[in-house]
């Protein structure tokens, strides 16, 4: 399902050859496999931490003068109630969890692997697999093993194959889902970054594409705020240093991509194969549960 960016050619021929190319090896690896695979969790509401009282917070009576009752009677032990702890000042953040976005990049060495290169990178991140076009090759002839028709109609990879792919190297607790809104895909996938230290994946270009997320600002701790808003993502797209003549040039490593793009790129699931019930028309991202090195 999830293929890469279109490149400039003569006319589209290429494309068009190259499309012929993968009917013919999709009709000679027979039908896509129609098998459970990794659900898509729909998510109406960002998850979000309450903002409860600790197991430690200060206690304060209930009870009138110590000694006596409202009564006059002796009174009991004072009745302690927690006092909420209150929540830490709404600033402004700015987290990225990668120092060298270059020493994690990996580009997509044909222009249907995008994912492929994209779930390399993500275990290149958690010291899982190298950068190397080998792996690269290693892990897209693997696909037999995690796809599904209810994950791709037609046989290429879907995020659930990504987060199946992920958890066979090492990775594990990854999960599909899918959002009602932008602002709640962004916000949801930035908290699990912070909780994690991991990145997360998100399913651009109406599901084709795949960008890498490793970081974001906001206008408050996505952990802390339910009302956070994202502000942008630090992006690592496999597609770099190619240019889409659908969707423009590509931005270099660890490049940080504003509102402004992400409206454009960061788009509703709408496939041509077909119809994905519990993604058609939501915002898709692939994101970590479990912290990295956990």
């Amino acid at each position: 399902m999830v293929g890469g960016a279109v490149a400039s050619n003569a006319a589209g021929a290429g494309d068009r050859f190259d499309g012929l190319v993968g009917r013919i090896d999709r009709l000679l690896a027979g039908p896509v496999p129609d098998r459970s695979s990794r659900p898509t969790v729909v998510v109406t509401e960002p998850p979000v931490l309450a903002a409860t009282a600790s197991p430690e917070a200060t206690v304060r009576p209930t009870v009138g003068p110590v000694g006596a009752s409202a009564s006059g009677s002796p009174a009991a032990s004072a009745v302690p109630t927690p006092i909420p702890t209150p929540l830490p000042p709404r600033v402004a953040v700015d987290v990225d969890i990668l120092d060298d976005p270059e020493a994690s990049f990996v580009h997509q060495a044909t222009k249907d692997w995008c994912a492929v290169a994209g779930t390399q990178m993500v275990l290149a991140i958690h010291d899982r697999a190298p950068t190397s076009d080998d792996f690269q090759r290693e892990l897209a002839s693997r696909i037999g093993e995690w796809e599904s028709y209810d994950d791709s109609h037609n046989g290429k990879w879907g995020p659930a194959a990504m987060a199946l792919a992920l958890e066979a190297y090492g990775v594990p607790g990854y999960e599909v889902r899918a959002y009602e809104t932008r602002a709640s895909a962004l916000r949801d996938a930035a908290r699990q970054v912070a909780l994690t230290d991991a990145p997360a994946i998100l399913l651009t270009w109406r599901g084709a594409h795949t960008w890498v997320m490793t970081g974001y600002r906001a206008d408050a701790d996505p952990v802390t705020f339910a009302d956070a808003t994202v502000s942008g993502a630090y992006i690592l797209d496999p597609w770099y240093p190619s240019v889409s003549s659908i969707w423009g040039p590509s931005n270099p490593p660890g490049f940080f991509t504003g509102l402004e793009e992400l409206e454009e790129n960061y788009l509703r699931w709408k496939r041509p194969e077909g119809q994905y019930a519990d993604r058609d028309e939501r915002f898709i991202a692939v994101v970590p549960t479990i912290p990295r090195g956990g």
